[in-house]
């Protein structure tokens, strides 16, 4: 089980304590935030996004982009072995959904709508990262 975090092996009950409400229904429910309404969404420092759940850094504020569909894009991770791609079938809809691969938390979906440079669109709720800024960030709009 190398490279597996035991934070995914943590009981419901220590979400449940450990996560406000929010974040216990996305991340752990598979939820999803209202469109437009995350706090990252407009977010234009330098820094990596790191999983609300773990901490595990999932993706550097370089690869984010404004995609317009309401919710922090990216394309692509900070590495392919720090997310996990699970077949979704929910809402009548066929897509992939992405997951912290250290703790299972849910971030979002991953589409193939994203800019040239992937043609990936990692779209994923706010509440599920945790952003940390660097130390030379810039605000840019």
């Amino acid at each position: 089980m190398s490279g597996e975090n035991k934070n995914a092996m943590k009981p419901d009950d220590y979400w449940r304590q450990t996560l406000n409400e929010e974040q216990y229904r996305v991340c752990r429910l598979q939820g999803t935030e209202a469109p437009f309404s995350g706090t990252l969404l407009h977010n234009r420092d330098t820094g990596l996004y790191h999983c609300t759940c773990c901490e595990t850094p999932l993706f550097d504020s370089e690869s984010k982009y404004d995609s317009g569909c309401g919710w922090p894009s990216f394309d692509a991770p900070i590495d392919s072995n720090v997310i996990r791609f699970l077949e979704d079938f929910s809402h009548g809809m066929q897509r992939i959904e992405i997951r912290c691969k250290a703790c299972d938390s849910h971030l979002g979906h991953v589409f193939e709508d994203g800019p040239k440079t992937t043609g990936q669109r990692y779209c994923v709720n706010s509440v599920s990262l945790i952003f940390n800024k660097s130390n030379d960030s810039n605000v840019s709009d």
